[in-house]
């Protein structure tokens, strides 16, 4: 019997051994590498991201959170860059201000956007609304948003809810952009975050990553097919002098 519980003992040992060496190159393997290159050293992958979120405080949660989505899409070899939410309210009168001017032409830079707002009174927050206003269903006879993908993440102060990506869900839809399957919704935001800003290990952060990672593939496999899938016999037919003036909102609104 000891020879059998020493020879168990032996077993035990090499096997929490192997658990142990399995887990470290685990996390080495499953680092942030861009995920469709063959060598996390090589990347080919050109796409531009713009993240968004949807609060002016200081001390903003979809803000860190915001800045923690642009540090993972970056490690997955895209380039992002976030933009200031501080806009003046959507007024056409106001389409050449410098701060207006900076962001749509950020927007026509971006291949892809992420979307963060925090949940206020059950939907979006003014502050996101206003950025989504801002953005031009069309310029002429050129969609600016057409064919371009879309993220949505929401934050909450409290229990957890998918109001807020649901309807951001359905905006990008109008604007004609891709918007993946994949979406992040974090109950009691302010807990998740170390004092350094970072999200602290939890399936809410995985969930995080796994829709910046989606993001990005669908980015790189889509952005270069957006005139072949948005390509429509309705809008064959017409010329761009009837789309452009079907399509110019600016003097109903």
């Amino acid at each position: 019997m000891k020879r059998f519980a020493s020879i168990t003992a032996a077993v035990l040992a090499i096997s929490a051994a192997t658990a142990t060496a399995t887990a470290e190159a685990a996390l080495t393997t499953h680092s942030l590498a861009p995920p469709l290159a063959t060598d996390p050293k090589e990347n080919s992958m050109t796409s531009k991201i713009l993240v968004q979120y949807g609060s002016l405080r200081s001390n903003s949660v979809s803000h860190k959170l915001a800045l923690e989505v642009q540090r993972f899409l970056t490690q997955f070899g895209v380039k992002a860059i976030v933009a200031d939410p501080n806009l003046p309210l959507y007024d056409e009168g106001l389409r050449d201000d410098p701060k207006v001017q900076e962001y749509l032409g950020q927007v026509d830079w971006a291949d892809g956007f992420v979307w963060i707002s925090p949940e206020l009174h059950g939907t979006i927050s003014a502050v996101m609304k206003n950025q989504v206003d801002w953005m031009q269903l069309s310029v002429g006879a050129v969609r600016p948003t057409q064919g371009k993908t879309l993220a949505v993440m929401q934050v909450e102060g409290g229990s957890q809810s998918f109001n807020t990506v649901n309807l951001m869900r359905q905006m990008g839809r109008w604007m004609r952009m891709f918007t993946i399957p994949n979406q992040s919704s974090i109950p009691k935001a302010y807990q998740e975050f170390t004092e350094d800003g970072q999200l602290k290990d939890s399936s809410f952060r995985n969930r995080v990553i796994d829709v910046a990672e989606e993001l990005v593939k669908f980015t790189e496999i889509l952005k270069d097919k957006v005139d072949f899938l948005t390509d429509r016999y309705s809008e064959r037919v017409e010329s761009g002098k009837e789309l452009a003036e079907r399509m110019n909102l600016k003097e109903a609104i």
